[in-house]
């Protein structure tokens, strides 16, 4: 049997996109880090599950990690299911609104579907909304220790979780070493994606990104919008925020309430199918 996809990727992090009419069952936790795996299956940062049926939006949408696990919210894995549902003509110049996990977002598809505009929600940096254990506080400027060395760091939420660390520089190197024991800090308790945050001026940030769930990552536009709030919030950059990463540049506008509109590029990789024979094949950790 044969499973269809979609290849996209967003500035190099890649997502699958499959249609749930299409599954003959639903997706296991061992079945999406099959098929994620570079190696034995397809190779991708995740799964975008849909069009799923929505009460208040044209669609919900589902997103999983390459370890199996359920992401609230992806900024990149939005533009690039928005940039599907363009392709499929299930919608078309308009802004429209897509459901997920982390909530409701809205979701523009321009420059004949080479750019998306999402509006990604509010920022929060208090505790209980991110969450990050302790008395409910705004979570900026607090210090962490792990792997023998202690980060200033700031929390926030954009519907999934974040830990963002300002340094005066930054490497891959550094979230390779770091990232994973921040990710599964005790501070955090539903783990955490992680920033490491290098502030170029008023209106231009670089940041190496560690995912939940999926380790380094060459770009990711959640992080982009909880790097560039925390810049903002600590008031080292104004409300308009060139991100740098490793795989291009997302541009982030910051509302007066700390909401985020990102625009980013995606970039169509590949239509195809999938042997579900691998999954017979292979017994991934």
């Amino acid at each position: 049997m044969l499973l269809g996809f979609a290849k996209y990727h967003a500035l190099g992090n890649d997502y699958l996109v499959i249609d749930p009419k299409d599954l003959p069952s639903p997706l296991t936790a061992e079945q999406v880090k099959t098929i994620c795996h570079r190696n034995f299956g397809v190779g991708s940062d995740g799964i975008l599950l849909g069009p799923l049926p929505a009460e208040n939006a044209k669609c919900a949408l589902r997103i999983y990690n390459p370890d199996g696990s359920e992401a609230e919210k992806s900024g990149n894995g939005l533009r690039i299911f928005s940039r599907y549902l363009w392709d499929r003509k299930i919608v078309g110049d308009e802004e429209f609104t897509v459901e997920t996990v982390g909530g409701l977002v809205q979701a523009t598809v321009f420059d004949d579907g080479k750019m998306v505009r999402v509006e990604m929600g509010q920022v929060s940096f208090w505790s209980d909304k991110i969450p990050v254990t302790g008395p409910r506080r705004e979570v900026i400027n607090e210090k962490i220790s792990v792997g023998g060395r202690e980060f200033t760091f700031c929390a926030a939420t954009v519907g999934n979780p974040h830990c963002v660390l300002p340094l005066s520089e930054i490497s891959a190197k550094l979230a390779h070493e770091f990232g994973p024991l921040l990710e599964t800090h005790t501070n955090f308790p539903n783990r955490t994606n992680v920033q490491f945050l290098k502030v170029r001026d008023r209106a231009n940030i670089e940041i190496e990104i560690w995912e939940r769930g999926a380790g380094y990552t060459l770009a990711s536009g959640s992080s982009s919008s909880a790097a560039a709030a925390v810049a903002h919030k600590l008031g080292q950059c104004g409300r308009a925020i060139s991100v740098h990463m490793p795989g291009g540049i997302i541009a982030i506008e910051i509302g007066d309430d700390y909401a985020i509109r990102m625009t980013g590029a995606v970039t169509k990789v590949a239509d195809g199918v999938m042997a579900m024979e691998m999954f017979a094949t292979t017994n991934i950790a």
